[in-house]
């Protein structure tokens, strides 16, 4: 298979600290252009926009979307028509229903559309997984906190609709949860707390079960100060499961089994690179669909304004 030619649309935070260098990192896939209409990197094609790029590149095979949720869905389905493959940034898009028919385009071009969940990529995942796989589980509980002025500063498209607000990372515990619990969960409560300046939540506390009756509780919050958590701890029959450090860490009734660093965008360029050469897709909404349960059940709450510092 001939090396990947791949360009990212939308050279921001993400893309910079995450997507450049797992690309350079990743055999079988190089970074040939940028699209951007604020930043270009000396020494690599730069466009302004992707209908740009699409018109004076037709050799690029692929593009990673890293622009906000809310235009996604446009440049994804243009960028399928041109027959590129397509890589979306999570959350994959601003709502459910928008990703079917990019799901039937990348069908009927044989391209491959890849929705990246980059948590699921954490080391202590999969081993997480199979921990819990022989394992009756009784509760769990999930604490995602952290600062927006540290990890968002400036993002403004994260508070407008579409834009998720806590939710954009707090569907990485989302994207966690639904890949190492054994059954389907759904949501049962929620309480969602809105700045009165903003148009999304700072803080989200919900409430699932499963078939089996277990309790699920998940805080989010943006407004956390001093240590920054990413915990999700398992009560089973066998003890207490801590994966922490957002996937980096796991432990067994304080005894480690996984403390390694993370990784989890080059798994993520290894999978879409995987996924082309077998001529396949990877789209799994599940997480979305629990945010999306969340702003429909979700009992609003409003809070002080949030003022960017």
């Amino acid at each position: 298979m001939t090396t990947i030619r791949i360009a990212i649309v939308g050279l921001g935070k993400i893309a910079r600290d995450q997507h450049i260098p797992a690309i350079s990192g990743t055999d079988g896939i190089e970074l040939a252009a940028i699209a951007s209409r604020n930043a270009s990197i000396d020494g690599i094609a730069h466009f302004t926009t992707l209908d740009e790029l699409l018109g004076a590149r037709p050799d690029i095979d692929a593009v990673a979307l890293c622009t906000p949720p809310q235009v996604r869905h446009v440049q994804a389905a243009a960028a399928l028509k041109a027959g590129k493959h397509v890589l979306l940034e999570k959350p994959p898009g601003a709502t459910v229903s928008e990703l079917d028919p990019l799901v039937a385009a990348a069908r009927q071009t044989g391209r491959t559309l890849f929705a990246t969940w980059h948590s699921r990529f954490a080391p202590a995942v999969e081993p997480a997984r199979n921990f819990l796989s022989a394992r009756q589980i009784k509760s769990v509980v999930v604490e995602w906190k952290e600062d927006v002025r540290v990890w968002h500063p400036g993002q403004a498209w994260i508070w407008e609709p579409g834009g998720l607000g806590v939710f954009d990372p707090g569907i990485n515990a989302l994207s966690i949860l639904t890949r190492i619990l054994p059954r389907p969960f759904f949501l049962t409560q929620a309480e969602l707390s809105f700045p009165r300046n903003r148009a999304a939540p700072i803080a989200a506390d919900l409430v699932f079960s499963d078939e089996t009756g277990i309790p699920i509780r998940a805080e989010f919050d943006w407004r956390q100060t001093g240590p920054q958590i990413w915990d999700i701890r398992v009560e089973t029959d066998a003890g207490w499961l801590t994966l922490a450090s957002g996937g980096s860490h796991l432990s067994h009734d304080g005894h480690i089994l996984v403390d390694e660093q993370q990784a989890e965008y080059r798994g993520i360029y290894r999978r879409f690179v995987e996924l082309i050469a077998s001529g396949a897709s990877d789209v799994d909404l599940s997480p979305l669909v629990h945010v999306a349960d969340a702003f429909m059940l979700g009992r609003r709450r409003d809070v002080e304004p949030f003022i960017e510092v």
